[in-house]
């Protein structure tokens, strides 16, 4: 194989995966921006369930590039920017446990959940999408070396 090519495929796996994260995110936050139906809570419940499983697919791949990327586990570790990153991605899981636990129950109760129930998860998630410019910033910068 061209050398290059393992880091490469390694960094589009992290991508795909992160923007996939994002593109799920948004879509649970354009359900939420009015209230659900069954057919809609039904939806949005499949939606979370992969968003975190796409959250847990962004940290492998990051972590496989950090183990086995090109530009190696000193790169990271040692930048400070990586940990500020990967702390702003906690920020924005731990943002995500809220949701989560109202989505689920939602999805056990016989009843749908009220229009302000449905708006306060909608500002939770809204939450989240404006931490992402942050993380894009300091995912650039530490690509860079900034950050040492």
């Amino acid at each position: 194989m061209t050398p290059g090519v393992p880091d490469a495929l390694l960094g589009a796996a992290h991508f795909f995966c992160a923007f996939a994260l994002v593109a799920v995110l948004f879509a649970e936050w354009c359900i939420t921006a009015r209230p659900v139906d069954h057919p809609r809570m039904a939806l949005l419940a499949r939606l979370d369930m992969g968003y975190g499983v796409l959250a847990g697919l962004v940290l492998l791949a990051g972590a496989a590039r950090v183990i086995w990327g090109a530009k190696g586990w000193a790169f990271y570790t040692g930048n400070s920017l990586f940990w500020a990153k990967l702390a702003c991605f906690a920020v924005i899981g731990l943002l995500s446990v809220v949701p989560t636990l109202r989505i689920l129950r939602w999805r056990k109760a016989t009843h749908l959940p009220s229009a302000e129930e449905v708006r306060a998860v909608h500002r939770w998630m809204g939450l989240q999408l404006a931490l992402l410019p942050l993380l894009l910033v300091l995912a650039s910068l530490m690509a860079h070396g900034i950050g040492y």
